[in-house]
C-alpha cells in the first residue's frame, strides 16, 4: 500500500492563532477580547482538564 506523498494536519491551536492574528491585524480593538477569551479557555482547561471538552 502506498503512503500519501504529502499529509497536512491542522490542529486547533495554530488555526485559532492564525485567525486571531488576522483579526487583530485588521481590527486592533478586538485584541482585548481575544486575549480575554484565550485566558478564560486556558484557565478552564487548567482547572478542569481536557476531559471537560472531550479532547483526547
Amino acid at each position: 500500500m502506498k503512503e500519501p506523498a504529502l499529509s497536512i494536519h491542522l490542529t486547533t491551536v495554530p488555526l485559532a492563532s492564525l485567525i486571531a492574528g488576522v483579526l487583530i491585524l485588521f481590527m486592533p480593538k478586538l485584541l482585548n477580547y481575544i486575549i480575554a477569551l484565550y485566558l478564560i479557555i486556558v484557565g478552564l482547561v487548567g482547572v478542569f482538564g481536557t476531559r471537560m471538552f472531550h479532547l483526547p
